[in-house]
């Protein structure tokens, strides 16, 4: 059976990081559904439409193998601010299911101390203002993994982040072969 993952997109997402993701991981015949806040057409970060598959009161986490977070400071502030991505990340974390976060959004995970203490994770540099206090250590790393949650850096890192999460989800025969379609260096 097809591996499930949800993608929240909110106002201010980073256009790359989420359709990478969402590409490269149906490429490797996984069920990746995005979701909005509503059903109107999302603005994100370079000012492009997109529209969601689903509303986020329409997700039921126990439905789903991952949630990814593409990063957007204007989307993360967006992720950080609704209680509904906040319950769907925190059923994530309390059954320990494969959590990722590239760019800003890791802040949204420090700031409901899913990465907390010492639990390495990477960002966008500039991102650690939103959650001033909070817990983590920052590595710096393009791609950082720690138990059952994955960060990485921003845009430039979204193929290599979207392929390491596929071999994850599907193994590597399956990321090889995607790989290869996309004509990667």
């Amino acid at each position: 059976m097809a591996k499930r993952v949800f993608i929240p997109l909110c106002t201010g997402f980073e256009e790359m990081e989420a359709i990478i993701l969402i590409d490269v991981l149906r490429r490797g015949n996984v069920e990746v559904v995005s979701g909005g806040k509503s059903k109107e057409p999302i603005l994100a970060s370079r000012k492009t439409l997109h529209l969601a598959d689903k509303i986020f009161s329409e997700i039921n986490p126990a439905e789903f193998d991952a949630i990814l977070l593409p990063g957007g400071l204007e989307g993360t502030k967006h992720l950080m601010a609704d209680p509904e991505i906040s319950k769907i990340l925190n059923s994530f974390q309390s059954e320990k299911k494969l959590i990722g976060a590239i760019c800003a959004a890791p802040s949204a995970l420090r700031n409901l101390d899913i990465i907390s203490g010492n639990d390495p994770y990477t960002a966008f540099p500039s991102s650690e203002d939103l959650t001033k206090g909070k817990g983590g250590k920052y590595t710096g790393k393009r791609i950082e993994s720690h138990n059952h949650v994955h960060t990485s850096v921003g845009p430039g890192s979204a193929f290599e982040f979207a392929l390491y999460l596929l071999e994850i989800l599907e193994g590597k025969e399956i990321m090889e072969k995607v790989k290869a379609g996309l004509q990667l260096p």
